[in-house]
């Protein structure tokens, strides 16, 4: 059975979107909040690179995929992640918006096709942005693991990374913990299932 991770810069009051800023679909009031008011401190992004190195393919949602499709192919920074297998979870997104130059990109109709993959065999599947899909996934009881980079700041409105959906009680692993000078803080939890 394969490990799907929901990865995440979040805000202590729990909003995820617009993080970088730059991109269009980045309409924040406060976009580009992980790069505002903190020093950088390269140790505090040593998870970003783990990552890279462990995944073995990436999921996306389809508005994030919309964003990151044109750009993440030719950034040296996620070289290492142009041929890994790509999934699209979208009941829109049509054959013809799939990109050519990012490895194998495979559609997902559904959260069932989403838990039929984590039944296959192979590495970590890895989410990046997606806030919408890793709601609904959350709420399927289909994420594994959480690796997240809590930054110091309350910004008050934009997507947030849980649902207030009424569900069931989800208990949750620390696996890895450090606050680092600049104040973010990174939280690895396992879901207990």
């Amino acid at each position: 059975m394969r490990t799907l991770i929901y990865t995440a810069f979040v805000s202590l009051d729990g909003v995820v979107d617009s993080p970088g800023g730059g991109l269009p679909s980045e309409a924040h009031r406060s976009g580009g909040w992980t790069y505002k008011d903190l020093e950088f401190r390269p140790e505090a992004y040593e998870l970003k690179g783990r990552e890279t190195e462990e995944t073995t393919a990436l999921m996306f949602g389809r508005a994030s995929y919309e964003a990151f499709s044109p750009l993440w192919p030719g950034i040296e920074e996620f070289a290492a992640l142009k041929e890994l297998p790509k999934y699209v979870v979208s009941t829109t997104l049509g054959q013809d918006a799939l990109v050519d130059n990012w490895g194998d990109i495979t559609i997902l109709r559904s959260l069932e096709d989403v838990a039929k993959l984590k039944e296959t065999d192979g590495g970590a599947i890895v989410i990046h942005g997606s806030a919408t899909l890793a709601r609904n996934l959350s709420d399927a009881g289909l994420i594994d693991r959480y690796h997240l980079l809590l930054f110091p700041v309350l910004l008050g409105a934009g997507k947030r990374m849980f649902s207030d959906t009424d569900k069931g009680k989800q208990m949750l692993k620390v696996v890895e913990s450090e606050t680092y000078a600049n104040g973010i803080t990174k939280l690895i939890y396992d879901v207990v299932h």
